[in-house]
Parts: structure tokens; C-alpha cells; sequence
């Protein structure tokens, strides 16, 4: 059973007034809407909650417009999309809060579709307003938060309603929430991580954490390359934070202590040049040449980690293990993530994954889909892998 309140508790909701919080903060161009992936996720419990009877208002940001309308921070280009998902009508307001907003809300028939302009045209949003959240609340009999995304920011729209209105998680929410506990929270063991990416400077709260959660660590990407310097091997030319070495020992020895086994690339592939096909070869880590560049981890580490992942029965996943935007430095996180993919689709292994390069890597290795959660949250999935409370998430969170 859930930790969190869904709307398998939120009773009848034929006639009912239900605030959502969606994020519909996509990529525009030219007033339209460039990646509908935010908006397509969200249809499912837009589609239950209008197909129950109700009236469904929903709430979101756009952009950072600092507390006043911006018009180009507008949420009313995105209704067309949001309607083209839906297959049903979507009204729009231009405002959030006030007359505009409650002549809206009043027109609505059960099962029709709102849209309130952004939230953010409001300082009480940020501020986590009382003021403004009671307005907000005042179009509402109940609040469901869909905006995982979001939920790692105290504002109105995503932790003061849900003190004031009834409130529940969404199927999205509710999904991304269970996704989380099997992969931290309650997991099943052996957990291995996997961390990429350029910069230690900008995960050590992430691999503090994870040391003392996980039995296997698995470091990739520039940041190996720290922990590389650190031990005193020479990394050439390679991007390295050389003034985080002492923090990077601090890690593995936090990591000993706990008993937690960290994987670090035995071989690399190096290049003088960072560019796509680039002249290249593979070296062992304690031979890069002072004028190369470690752009990937080598097949040696691959076979390691895969080997790792076999022995597994959960995996979390942030980061590429290589410049995986250039051809042919995306081998590593290619061949990587196609292995996890493949004990996933044989049920040997639940995988979960998340940031923006790592959803940008899975897809280009063909295998987001395949992975038991692949979360498009980016901060607040970094926030909660660092061990941090969400406000959002802990509002929904059932009372014992």
C-alpha cells in the first residue's frame, strides 16, 4: 500500500472542482509547442478525473516571469496541445486567481477542462503565499498534484494547497513516487547506482547519499575522472575538478565504511580533440597520455559494470558515462544502458532513471521505454537521489 494519498482516495468526483497541478513548462517555438512528452504523460489522469464527472482545473508555471505577466511567458499557446492530447475541449483563463479565474471556473460543466494562466504571474506563488494560496484555493473542492517536477519547491500551487484543499497525488505522481521507493526507499538488493556526468562539484551531496544506500556505485562520465586524479593516476588533458581530489577520497572512504563497493573505469577512451569522431584509442586508465582527453570509459569497464548490473536487482541511473552526444563517445552508456535494458525486459532487474542528459542518453541508446521508471523530473529527481525532503511530495503524504 502507497505512503502517499492517490486518487483512489479521493472518493466520488462527479460535480467536484479539482485543482491539478500539472507541469506544462515544454519547449516552445514560435508560439507551439516543440516536445509534448510533459503534456502526453499527463493525459491519463486528466482523461479518469473528467471521465468521473469532474470539473478539471488545472494549475502550472511557465518559464520565470518573477511574480508579474510576462506575455511571453503565457500559458494559452499550450492549450491547443494539451487539447490535441486529450481528444476534448480545454478553456483557458487569463488569470489564476480573481474574477477571470472564477467566472471560469463557474462556466464548467462536469468533465470539462480548464486551463488557468501561469502561476508564476503571481509573487505569492514563490512565496508560498497564505493569501494567494486560499485564493488559488477558492476554485477547488479538492487538490491532486501531477507535477512531480515541481515538487521539490515549497510554492503555492504545489505544497500550500494541499494544507488547505483535501489533496492527493496523481496516476503520474503516484507512479514517479512508487517508481522512487523501489529504488531507494524500499529496494530490492543487491542496489547498484549509477552516477555520470561532468562535475563531482555538483553531485557530492548525491554520492554522499548514495554510499550509504547502495551496495554498488558505479561513477562515470568527467566526474570519474576526479576520483581518477585523486588515487594519482594522470588524466591528461581530461576535464577534472584536480581541487575536489580530497573530497572524492572522502567519498570512497565514506563508501568502505558502509560497505559499499565503488566501480571506477579501468580503461578510457582518449582523444586530443573534443568533437565527433574525433581520432581516438583505448588505453588503460593508468596510461592516458598527457595530451589526450578521456571522452569515454573503454570496454574493460563496460564488461565490468554490465557484470555488476547481472548480480543486481535494482539499478538508479543519472548520468551518461561518456560524452555520449558525440559518435563514437557514446559506446560506454549505449552498451550500458542496452544490458540493463535487457535484464529489465527479462524481470531480473528494476531500473530507474532520471535528469535530463540521462533521459536524453536512454533514448538515444533506444531504451527509455524498456527501463520500470524513467522519470523527466530533472531537479526534484536529483533532490530526491541526494536524500533530500520534496514539500510537495511530503504534503501528500499519508498520516499513520
Amino acid at each position: 500500500m502507497t505512503a502517499f494519498r492517490t486518487l483512489d482516495d479521493a472518493g466520488a468526483l462527479n460535480g467536484r472542482r479539482v485543482l491539478l497541478r500539472v507541469d506544462v513548462n515544454v519547449p516552445m517555438e514560435a508560439g507551439r509547442v516543440t516536445d509534448a512528452t510533459r503534456i502526453a504523460r499527463i493525459v491519463p489522469t486528466i482523461q479518469e478525473i473528467a471521465d468521473k464527472g469532474g470539473r478539471v482545473v488545472l494549475l502550472a508555471h511557465f518559464g520565470r516571469p518573477k511574480g508579474k505577466p510576462v506575455a511571453s511567458e503565457s500559458l494559452k499557446p499550450v492549450v491547443a496541445a494539451i487539447a490535441e492530447h486529450l481528444g476534448r475541449p480545454v478553456a483557458f483563463a487569463e488569470d489564476c486567481v480573481g474574477p477571470a479565474a472564477e467566472a471560469a471556473v463557474a462556466a464548467l460543466k462536469d468533465g470539462d477542462v480548464l486551463l488557468l494562466e501561469n502561476t508564476r504571474f503571481h509573487a505569492g506563488e514563490e512565496k508560498n503565499d497564505p493569501a494567494f494560496t486560499r485564493d488559488l484555493a477558492a476554485n477547488g473542492d479538492l487538490f491532486v498534484n501531477e507535477a512531480f517536477s515541481a515538487a521539490h519547491r515549497a510554492h503555492a500551487s504545489t505544497e500550500g494547497l494541499a494544507h488547505v484543499l483535501p489533496a492527493y497525488a496523481g496516476r503520474l505522481m503516484q507512479a514517479e513516487l512508487d517508481a522512487l521507493t523501489k529504488g531507494l526507499e524500499a529496494p530490492a538488493r543487491p542496489v547498484i547506482a549509477l552516477v555520470g556526468g561532468a562535475k563531482v562539484s555538483s553531485k557530492i551531496d548525491l554520492l554522499q547519499n548514495l554510499v550509504a544506500k547502495v551496495d554498488m556505485l558505479v561513477i562515470g562520465g568527467g566526474m570519474a575522472n576526479t576520483f581518477l586524479h585523486a588515487q594519482g593516476l594522470g588524466v591528461g588533458k581530461s576535464l577534472c575538478e584536480k581541487d575536489l581530489a580530497e573530497t572524492a577520497l572522502r567519498i570512497v572512504a565514506a563508501a568502505k565504511a558502509a560497505n559499499c563497493r565503488i566501480i571506477l573505469p579501468v580503461d578510457a577512451v582518449v582523444a586530443t580533440e573534443f568533437k565527433a569522431n574525433a581520432a581516438h584509442e583505448t588505453v588503460s586508465v593508468a596510461a592516458v597520455p598527457d595530451t589526450g582527453m578521456i571522452l569515454d570509459a573503454g570496454p574493460a569497464t563496460v564488461a565490468e559494470i554490465n557484470a555488476a548490473i547481472d548480480t543486481a536487482a535494482t539499478l538508479v541511473w543519472n548520468g551518461p558515462l561518456g560524452a555520449f552526444e558525440l559518435t563514437p563517445f557514446d559506446a560506454a552508456t549505449v552498451a550500458a544502458a542496452r544490458h540493463a535494458a535487457e535484464r529489465t525486459a527479462s524481470g531480473k532487474l528494476v531500473s530507474v532513471a532520471g535528469g535530463g542528459d540521462t533521459v536524453a542518453a536512454l533514448n538515444h541508446a533506444g531504451v527509455a521505454e524498456t527501463f520500470s521508471y524513467v522519470s523527466t523530473a530533472g531537479g526534484a529527481f536529483l533532490e530526491w537521489l541526494e536524500g533530500k525532503e520534496l514539500p510537495g511530495v511530503e504534503a501528500l503524504r499519508a498520516k499513520a
